[in-house]
């Protein structure tokens, strides 16, 4: 049989060498455990960015309509000829005809612009409806100048300046 201090020394490098396999097995399990917590953090920050940019894009989607409608109240400069014929059909629904005096670019203005010139001739009633049905048309139109004269017993005419609002060609074909 061993002595008690051969069974002691056995029990002690036991006891050591399962200290030491536990200190190892920590230190194994400690460092995966700081890659697993790195690795979850950049999961996480990648999960951010995912979302946010998600959400910029259901922004952009949203916006990009809202940029449509806001856009159909200013005249593209390809879109000159169109406005011109809204006018006139104006006028002739008004039955007092509206004639294109001059169409040019503004260039005193932060923002583009066309300046009109036309004239309507028809009844005094006739002339201030369309005069009114063209300040209150769906664009941003400005009178600038306005003058009422009258031609004969019930023939009247209206000369008015108008200042549109238009938007550069770049910004009229964009897509979102």
């Amino acid at each position: 049989m061993r002595s008690p201090f051969t069974h002691f020394i056995i029990a002690l490098a036991v006891g050591a060498a399962a200290f030491i396999g536990y200190g190892v097995w920590y230190a194994t399990v400690s460092a995966k455990s700081t890659e697993v917590a790195q690795a979850q953090a950049q999961i996480t920050t990648a999960t951010e960015s995912v979302s946010r940019i998600m959400a910029a894009r259901a922004a952009l989607s949203e916006i990009a309509g809202d940029e449509a409608k806001i856009r159909g109240y200013f005249v593209s400069e390809a879109g000159v000829v169109a406005f011109i014929n809204s006018l006139e059909s104006l006028g002739l629904s008004q039955k007092a005809p509206v004639t294109i005096l001059s169409v040019s670019a503004g260039s005193s203005y932060a923002h583009p612009t066309l300046l009109l010139s036309l004239s309507i001739k028809g009844t005094f009633d006739a002339v201030m409806r369309t005069v009114g049905a063209i300040e209150y048309a769906p664009y941003a139109v400005s009178v600038s100048t306005l003058s009422v004269g009258q031609d004969a017993k019930n023939s009247w005419h209206a000369d008015l300046g108008l200042i549109v609002g238009s938007v550069p060609p770049a910004a009229a074909t964009s897509t979102p």
